[in-house]
């Protein structure tokens, strides 16, 4: 499946705040704010993980309908795997 230009470059920009952290951690800087970054990464993997499960699941219930097959697995295992990723 081809993703979305959108999803890439959130990710990249989670990989640079990871980066960021790990240069704050070597400073030494304040754990508050290390976890209010930290907390940023996170906000933006699980919205990444929303974005991914959703291009999916939109695709493959569409592949379910052009066959004249009922979706209703394909949902069930994005709903699991959205539970499964909190």
């Amino acid at each position: 499946m081809e993703y979305e230009v959108a999803i890439k470059n959130r990710l990249k920009r989670a990989e640079g705040q990871i980066r960021g952290v790990l240069n704050m951690i070597e400073k030494g800087e304040d754990c508050r704010d290390i976890v209010t970054q930290l907390s940023a990464i996170r906000t933006a993997v699980d919205r990444s993980i929303g974005l991914v499960i959703g291009a999916n699941l939109k695709s493959c219930i569409e592949e379910q309908l052009d066959a004249g097959e009922d979706p209703s697995d394909v949902i069930q295992e994005a709903v699991e795997l959205l539970v499964k990723s909190r």
